[in-house]
């Protein structure tokens, strides 16, 4: 069977297809390139275990709503499988599947023993109480409970979740096995045993790849981000702090410039304080679609999947974009931006930072050990640095976008494993 994306009109197709869509069309050009048989792509393009579950939520007022929540184990021939879980309206089980092959290749890029997974809830935690967000997730846990653990499956925070979810996790799955169980999760409170450096881990790989990809001093560097979460409004501080001047970010509810640099601490303290970067006085207010558009020298799409398209990459000044999120670029997209001469440096490898130091984080518990902040850092860099390294060498002798190379080595690596194992029975 021929990976192949599926027809689809249109109008009808929702952003977790568009996002399975554009992982299965990586999927097919690194299979063609490593020349993998049939039967071999259709595994590798085929989930290992998909669940879905109705979870049933008490609300404060006494009613009673039902979400549907969803864990994939995309692949496991590495290793346990490991992935973060989101809370998202919009998530359902075509971006859970893509978003588990995209963290399958992520681990093996980057050299860590895991298979990929993720898990979502589609639920807009904005509206949610605290106490109404801890029985969705604790019933959620409850419904996934036989696929993960700590040497199967280990959960992380992901969007609209964070270490408190994290933490509720762990105690859930604790309780039900009669003892504590720290290594089931990672990203959790340090107090039940995370790990330091995890908080920012994903914003500190990303700025470790774009001034990896830059080759020269960030002073002077213009920068955009989109999406001013906890991915991009860290790694916005991150190369603020060594000399990059960041000219815009966006979040939902809109965007803010700033010609001369936008103050990242003071605009961060303005977002906590009201639930955005509107209004932001230091600056002046922008369209979504204008920051897209600006002459920068760095562009960081750190928000959710399919930003960056076939309509409006003509419009990309960015000379190399670092992808913060998952997805943020469609097929279609990336080929306008390869015309272009665009260099992006592919989500895999960009955004590896976040599952690198869970996989510490993992570790640590594992063995009841812990690591200095320093250790975890440097660490972290030798892996995104080693990785990118190979993709950037393979990418130039074999005349492929970095995404493509990222792309051969990852499931290059997990095919290697299927065929050393072999097929059961």
């Amino acid at each position: 069977m021929t990976v192949m994306v599926p027809s689809r009109t249109p109008a009808l197709i929702t952003p977790g297809q568009q996002a399975l869509d554009s992982a299965l069309h990586q999927l097919g050009q690194a299979a063609e390139h490593l020349g993998l048989d049939e039967g071999l792509r259709t595994m590798l393009a085929t989930p290992r275990r998909s669940l879905t579950v109705s979870v049933p939520v008490r609300r404060e007022d006494g009613r009673m709503d039902v979400v549907q929540g969803f864990r994939v184990q995309h692949n496991v021939s590495r290793g346990p499988a490991k992935g973060g879980i989101r809370f998202h309206p919009s998530t359902d089980i075509h971006e859970v599947t893509a978003l588990a092959m995209w963290m399958t290749w992520k681990c093996a890029l980057v050299g860590i023993p895991y298979g990929g997974a993720k898990g979502g809830v589609a639920v807009n935690p904005a509206e949610l109480t605290t106490r109404e967000l801890e029985r969705l997730t604790r019933r959620y846990v409850n419904e996934i409970l036989p696929l993960i653990g700590p040497e199967k499956d280990i959960p992380a925070p992901d969007v609209g979740t964070d270490e408190q979810t994290m933490a509720w996790i762990m105690d859930t799955y604790s309780v039900n096995a009669g003892y504590s169980v720290p290594g089931v999760v990672t990203g959790k409170p340090m107090t039940l045993g995370g790990s330091l450096g995890r908080a920012g881990a994903t914003s500190r790989g990303v700025q470790i790849a774009a001034l990896t990809a830059l080759g020269r001093s960030p002073e002077g560097v213009r920068v955009a981000v989109q999406g001013f979460g906890k991915v991009g409004a860290l790694a916005a501080q991150y190369l603020s702090d060594v000399g990059c001047t960041v000219v815009a970010v966006s979040d939902v509810g809109g965007a803010v410039h700033d010609a001369g640099g936008l103050d990242i601490a003071g605009l961060r303290e303005h977002s906590a304080q009201t639930g955005g970067v509107s209004g932001y006085r230091h600056a002046d207010a922008m369209s979504h679609d204008e920051l897209f558009e600006l002459d920068v020298d760095l562009l960081i799409p750190a928000a959710l999947e399919g930003v960056i398209t076939a309509e409006n990459a003509p419009r990309v000044r960015a000379r190399l974009i670092v992808e913060g999120a998952n997805g943020p670029t469609t097929p279609e997209a990336d080929e306008v931006l390869a015309a272009n001469g665009t260099t992006v440096v592919p989500d895999i490898l960009a955004n590896a930072g976040g599952v690198i130091v869970s996989y510490l984080e993992w570790v640590q518990n594992m063995q009841a050990f812990s690591w200095s902040a320093a250790e975890v850092e440097l660490k972290l860099r030798d892996l995104m640095q080693g990785a990118f390294g190979e993709v950037k060498s393979l990418a130039a002798e074999k005349g492929l976008t970095l995404r493509q190379a990222a792309h051969v080595i990852g499931v290059g690596r997990v095919a290697e494993a299927h065929q050393m194992r072999g097929l059961y029975p």
